[in-house]
């Protein structure tokens, strides 16, 4: 089943979140297990959304990868609001 993630870091900016995802993704792409990546620049914030293919990837990215890589340098500066849950809809066109 599917995993959706949804994070957002207040007072985050374009380049905070350019340096956060130079460091902890790949070059060329997404994570093992992450099926779809989204950002947005709000005027409070950025927000992403993810989708993984499992709770079980997502665990292991941010257990092995994300963790490991905080601090990152011109990172995101304050602490991230997060939700999680199991994907019971999903819909493209």
């Amino acid at each position: 089943m599917s995993y959706l993630q949804v994070d957002f870091w207040p007072g985050a900016s374009q380049a905070n979140y350019d340096a956060e995802i130079a460091a902890v993704h790949p070059p060329n792409g997404l994570p093992e297990g992450q099926l779809v990546h989204h950002a947005a620049v709000t005027a409070d914030g950025v927000l992403i959304s993810a989708v993984w293919d499992s709770q079980e990837s997502k665990d292991s990215f941010v257990e092995e990868i994300l963790m490991p890589a905080q601090p990152v340098e011109g990172g995101f500066p304050n602490p991230v609001v997060s939700n999680f849950g199991d994907v019971y809809y999903e819909h493209s066109a």
